[in-house]
């Protein structure tokens, strides 16, 4: 098993436009959008805090659901 090793402001700031990305990709899927729905979740386009916080609880409970 490998060890982890906490990630550095460093890496944070260079994973930024990464992270930025696969947040607006997750953001305009179909799925993302039909959890938005199922879930009474509202996307505010000008929230970008609350875009990172529903996209991450939509990808925690899609890997805890996968890992189900």
């Amino acid at each position: 098993m490998s060890n982890l090793t906490p990630t550095t402001p460093a890496q944070l700031a260079s994973n930024a436009p990464t992270w930025v990305g696969l947040q607006r990709a997750i953001s305009i899927s179909s799925g993302f959008q039909r959890w938005c729905v199922e879930t009474g979740q509202a996307l505010s386009t000008d929230s970008k805090q609350s875009k990172e916080q529903l996209v991450m609880a939509y990808l925690r409970q899609t890997l805890e659901t996968l890992a189900y």
